[in-house]
């Protein structure tokens, strides 16, 4: 496949208010598998902010979108899941180039991407609000459900088009104008996203593209005109994020790390447990905030299942995300790679035995890490408290019931968890005492775009998709009138 790629363009825009605006300094957009640069993106300007906030805001004010009707806005939502699932294979190609994970990966993400534009296309005609009787005929009192205005996205670089669209959709839905921030390692599937969101027929100014590093992301948190921020990324950048945001009393969505407990009790059925926890924890190269990094295993079957997922990882496909069939690929950059084997050698000045894995027998190019396992792990070294963000999972054992649960819920984090069982009350009982958004049980990373998703603790604030993320984006206004 890679030989017939085509070559990208040498150098992107900027798309503010519906047009594609050059920019000055350029930085490179370098592919993970490769260590080629594929193209180059522009870094945006404080003026380049003010202006696709200016663009945004306008478009709320002249009513570009919200005037339109809501059936309407529907039909404009549902083109452009049409538009993705048309080109689903170039989105996903352009995905795996400038991220590096395998094709089918990407092929996935897309399709979820036009799957959540066109389960919250059917919001515009629903966003209703109710009549409340507060006295006898005195009043006439109702509610309505309005815009939060201008709404700034930023994105991270693991899944760019498809966390795009858990925020973009919603946000559209809710009738808002929005400045979306992809992370400058994984520009590309955005910028061409505004290409398909212009041609299924949202007005200009109404979606606008901006790239560049953090320093643009700083400047839309900060800017007085942006009324919501949605940030996916790191939770050390996102307890900043709130901080800024909160100083203006800004609206704000925080889906941050995960140090994912995924837990399997001695009942298990194994096979599928080995299974999924490979998937768990290596998928997408463990660059998840989901990634079930922490594996707590009942004592009574820890030799048996250390000894098969061991073997499981050793097997586990490795090499250029557009190859196929590879299960792991690069990380997404060079920073990243050196970052996630720094905590490999932290796993063994900790004491922790890397039974597979590590930085040997890796391709020449490319920023590869091996999936690595580490056992005797304790829930107090450094690799079972902190996000790795990338293949290293660390086995824990545990003795019973409450002390899964203990360890478990010892982490600054709270966003997901996995409990593998076959003892239906004991599934039940345990989803309950976990401290955490999403607990799947004899399953893991099943999403749906009508079904919330984000965490407690140091994993954010906030939903996104499902309702709860449509009314992140919606404010409450209540009308009383004197009869």
């Amino acid at each position: 496949m890679r030989a017939d790629l085509p070559a990208l363009a040498p150098s992107q825009s900027l798309f503010v208010d519906g047009a594609w605006r050059p920019g000055g300094e350029l930085f490179e957009v370098v592919d993970p598998a490769t260590e080629e640069v594929l193209t180059r993106a522009v870094q945006a300007t404080a003026a380049d902010v003010d202006a696709a906030v200016e663009a945004a805001r306008r478009s709320l004010t002249e009513r570009r979108w919200t005037g339109l009707p809501p059936l309407e806005r529907t039909r404009v939502l549902n083109r452009v899941a049409d538009l993705i699932e048309a080109e689903l294979e170039d989105l996903a190609v352009l995905e795996t180039r400038d991220n590096g994970k395998p094709i089918e990966r990407s092929r996935a993400d897309v399709a979820n991407a036009a799957r959540t534009f066109r389960h919250f296309a059917g919001a515009p005609s629903r966003l209703l609000g109710s009549t409340v009787p507060i006295d006898p005929g005195a009043h006439h009192v109702y509610t309505t459900l309005e815009p939060v205005g201008v709404a700034a996205l930023i994105l991270p670089w693991n899944f760019p088009i498809m966390t795009g669209a858990f925020k973009i959709a919603p946000a559209l839905a809710a009738g808002c104008s929005v400045v979306v921030k992809p992370a400058e390692q994984t520009p590309l599937t955005m910028l061409r996203l505004a290409d398909l969101l212009s041609a299924a027929g949202v007005p200009a100014g109404v979606f606008n593209v901006l790239t560049g590093d953090g320093r643009v992301g700083a400047a839309l948190v900060e800017h007085p005109d942006v009324d919501k921020v949605s940030f996916t990324g790191s939770s050390a950048v996102g307890r900043l994020v709130g901080e800024t945001a909160a100083r203006r009393f800004a609206r704000v969505t925080l889906e941050l790390g995960g140090k994912s407990a995924n837990i399997v009790f001695g009942d298990a059925d194994l096979d599928a447990a080995v299974a999924t926890a490979v998937r768990a924890s290596f998928g997408h190269s463990g660059q998840m905030c989901t990634a079930g990094s922490r594996l707590l295993v009942e004592r009574g079957v820890l030799a048996e299942f250390t000894a098969r997922f061991a073997e499981a990882a050793a097997r586990v496909p490795m090499g250029d995300g557009l190859s196929g069939g590879i299960s792991v690929g690069p990380l997404v950059s060079a920073e990243q790679r050196t970052r996630v084997l720094g905590y490999v050698e932290q796993g063994r000045r900790e004491g922790a035995e890397m039974v597979v894995g590590g930085a040997t027998n890796l391709p020449e190019q490319g920023f590869y890490v091996a999936p690595t396992v580490f056992t005797g792990v304790t829930n107090d070294m450094v690799i079972a408290r902190e996000e790795i963000f990338g293949p290293v999972v660390g086995v824990i054992a545990f003795d019973d019931e409450a002390d899964a649960v203990r360890i478990a819920n010892d982490s600054t984090y709270g966003l997901s968890a996995g409990v593998w069982t076959t003892d239906l009350s004991r599934a039940h009982r345990v989803a309950s005492r976990l401290e955490v958004g999403t607990v799947w049980v004899n399953t893991y990373n099943v999403f749906d775009p009508a079904l919330s998703f984000g965490g407690r603790k140091d994993s954010g604030l906030g939903r996104d998709l499902g309702d709860e993320a449509l009314h992140s984006y919606l404010e409450p206004k209540a009308v009383v009138v004197s009869l």
